[in-house]
């Protein structure tokens, strides 16, 4: 998927040998889910449609059935259903470290458990997944679904690389590759021509940019080049003026985490660059005439990363310990742009990530396994 060459390649140090063949261990361990172990009580859909309930959205404890929800901006409901959301977050963790253990040592086991996790989740009759999200992210007397729930299938970009990775190995059948492709051209298909997903695509915030991370890794992993170059488009004419002449997301930084919110829209314009850039489209350089590209917005976040105590901005209401924490943009970045500094920072931060949020906040867990 990733066409040419990068300035820095990829170092041992990097790879996290130890943990990567650890978590791959564990994957062996624990259950092969699918989100048709669990119902929700509050679903409009059937047992194979995911469902998630809104963040932010809390009971209105003035009414006796507390409904409608009501919104507190930045404060998760401990309470709302978040079921579906874990299981297919746990089948990406799993399927990506399994498949980077694979490329670590060449044991074709890793391979074979990943395919069998792959088929109950997308394609086992009794236990698949359909492919749209018509009613994530509900709010309890609201409405049963909205465009905004789109976001919860962001780590999803992580599991077409471990399909490739699996593909290569030889292992993976040509029939299940093709379902399993099949599979995310119809996911990509409803989130181009439904109306949640059009309610997503034209928001303009981070929403809009998860939504074009996933477009172009799925267009890219369907072969479906007419898309991948809408969402080229895309980025350069329409994401990109979200971002100030300065770099930062005004949008982001109103929200009651700016802090991490900043961090990852950042995180995520840098995954459209390295998904979508090429030698002849190189969206690395591209910049809008006011002067906002990609260079500039890692230049307004990265000093904050690297020292949090210069951060200007009120800190965010929850979670705010959990940040800076490994992304994948320091690795792309600094690979691509020849910057080392964000390379260094990178390595220094906590290969294992344990807060949820921070866990949430991060599509991409081994961004070494998609450079090649």
């Amino acid at each position: 998927m990733i066409s040419y060459e990068k300035k820095y390649l990829i170092q041992p140090e990097w790879l996290d040998k130890e943990l990567v063949i650890k978590k791959a261990e564990e994957a062996f361990a624990e259950p092969m889910e699918s989100i048709t172990d669990v119902s929700a009580k509050w679903s409009a859909g059937g047992i194979h449609d995911y469902y998630s309930n809104g963040d932010y959205w809390w009971p209105d404890l003035k009414k006796p059935d507390g409904l409608p929800f009501i919104r507190r901006d930045g404060e998760t409901n401990p309470e709302n259903f978040n079921d579906h959301r874990m299981i297919l977050r746990r089948m990406r963790t799993k399927a990506v470290y399994l498949a980077g253990a694979y490329r670590l040592t060449g044991r074709e086991d890793y391979v074979l458990h990943g395919i069998r996790l792959l088929k109950r989740f997308f394609l086992d009759e009794e236990t698949k997944m359909n492919p749209n999200l018509t009613y994530a992210q509900a709010i309890p007397g609201v409405c049963e679904g909205r465009g905004i729930g789109i976001i919860d299938t962001l780590h999803l970009v992580d599991v077409v690389f471990a399909i490739e990775e699996f593909y290569r190995s030889g292992l993976l059948e040509e029939e299940t590759y093709g379902r399993l492709r099949e599979w995310f051209a119809a996911y990509l298909d409803w989130m181009l021509t439904s109306k949640n997903g059009m309610e997503e695509m034209n928001a303009d915030n981070n929403h809009s940019v998860c939504f074009f991370v996933q477009a172009s890794a799925f267009a890219l992993f369907t072969e479906n080049e007419r898309i991948a170059e809408f969402c080229r488009n895309h980025y350069k004419h329409v994401l990109l003026k979200q971002m100030e002449v300065n770099g930062s997301f005004p949008r982001e930084l109103d929200r009651t985490k700016p802090y991490s919110y900043s961090i990852f829209v950042m995180d995520n314009m840098v995954t459209i660059c390295e998904l979508l850039s090429t030698p002849q489209d190189d969206l690395w350089y591209y910049t809008l005439p006011e002067g906002q590209g990609i260079q500039k917005g890692l230049d307004f976040i990265f000093p904050y990363i690297k020292d949090k105590k210069l951060w200007p901005y009120p800190a965010d209401v929850m979670h705010f310990d959990a940040f800076p924490a490994r992304s994948s943009m320091l690795m792309f970045a600094g690979c691509s742009l020849g910057q080392r500094e964000f390379l260094d920072i990178y390595q220094s931060l906590p290969a294992d990530i344990v807060d949820e949020e921070a866990r949430r906040n991060i599509a991409v867990r081994l961004p070494w396994l998609w450079m090649g």
